[in-house]
């Protein structure tokens, strides 16, 4: 377990300025000294701690003299020292973003949204990365250490009991891509994944697949074991249809193609209902080495919707998990619990829908009018 070195709110943002000395032109050189909180003071005629409040969020102080500190830090090219303003505050506007799924394209996209999102709001993104780490305690203590004033869980496959942690230690906490329940005991924030189960299963039925298989992730996700939950029960309504189930080793590319490599050795299924779009892409490959051709010989369907889905190349008929609403949503409520650390928690569930590419038959005439 460790963080991932984008300490961006810790570093010591210090400017420089510089002094001209007198003389000619051969005479002339520079000299550069760090611009100091004394210094600004003395600029504004103002008193240091006057200049420490004006760049303290809350502090009391006028708007007339916030523009004098200012103005004379600007002159000075001085920016205060983030550091030693959480120690005057107690806050460090750090905010640790934690995920064990590193090797999955999707989490670029996710990261990138969370971490400019959250400097936009003013807080500072620290990534931590919990792919081997099994007890919750453990992050616990880590992020404690770097005294970050919440957490964002961003893992579909991370138990509920990380989460769970963080709020029991006193830290704010938002789980993102979360298993959603009635009564959270956290905030969460995700999609339902039982409909989107429900969903792929109605897909296929409405293509007329007659043996149609979930290819899940690790069967120990919360996510993999609410999409096959909801495939079996929209299937269990249809009992013409043979359906089976298998489970990769994770969600990456290189776990999707070995177990679809495995069933393509025995007899294999009309369509299949992979975990998210990462396996999916796994699958295409190994369906491809067989020489077998998508979506005539085998239909797939993915779950995500991840920019490299739709590369020509890919074309994944897939399902959208709205994940920019997602992210904005979660930073809607870690910055709340900033403010307001007992809110209740809350579920935020947001639909998901399919998006129309390559990997499946079409739909029969019939039904598409």
């Amino acid at each position: 377990m460790q963080p991932i070195a984008n300490l961006t709110g810790l570093l010591t943002y210090t400017a420089c300025r510089q002094s001209r000395y007198k003389g000619g032109l051969k005479g002339r050189r520079m000299a550069t000294m760090v611009a100091t909180l004394k210094d600004v003071a003395e600029r504004a005629g103002v008193s240091r701690s006057a200049v420490s409040r004006a760049f303290t969020d809350g502090a009391s102080v006028s708007a007339k003299m916030r523009k004098r500190v200012e103005k004379a830090a600007s002159e000075l090219g001085f920016s205060p020292n983030v550091l030693a303003s959480s120690l005057t505050t107690g806050r460090t506007k750090l905010i640790g973003l934690v995920s064990n799924n590193f090797h999955n394209p999707i989490f670029l996209e996710v990261f990138d949204l969370f971490t400019r999102a959250l400097q936009d709001q003013g807080l500072r993104p620290l990534l931590v990365n919990l792919t081997d780490e099994t007890d919750p305690a453990n992050s616990v203590r880590m992020l404690r250490q770097y005294s970050v004033d919440g957490v964002v869980v961003a893992s579909s496959t991370l138990p509920p009991a990380f989460g769970k942690a963080f709020r029991d230690a006193g830290v704010p906490v938002v789980h993102a891509f979360g298993r959603v329940t009635s009564a959270p005991e956290v905030h969460v924030v995700g999609i339902d994944n039982i409909d989107a189960g429900r969903l792929a299963a109605q897909t296929l039925i409405a293509r007329g697949y007659q043996q149609v298989a979930f290819m899940g992730g690790p069967e120990v996700a919360t996510s993999t074991q609410d999409r096959l939950k909801g495939f079996l029960q929209e299937l269990a309504l249809h009992p013409q249809i043979s359906v089976s189930q298998s489970f990769a080793k994770a969600y990456s590319f290189e776990a999707g193609r070995e177990e679809m490599q495995a069933l393509l050795r025995r007899d294999y299924a009309e369509a299949y209902f992979c975990g998210d779009d990462v396996l999916s892409i796994g699958a295409l490959s190994a369906i491809q080495d067989r020489q077998l051709c998508v979506p005539d010989d085998i239909g797939i369907i993915g779950l995500n919707d991840m920019e490299i889905a739709g590369w020509h190349n890919i074309n994944l008929t897939t399902i959208r998990q709205p994940i920019k609403e997602i992210v904005t949503s979660s930073i809607e409520l870690i910055t709340a619990m900033l403010r307001e650390p007992a809110r209740l928690p809350e579920a935020r569930i947001f639909a998901c829908q399919i998006v129309e590419r390559g990997t499946l038959r079409p739909l029969p005439i019939t039904a598409a009018a």
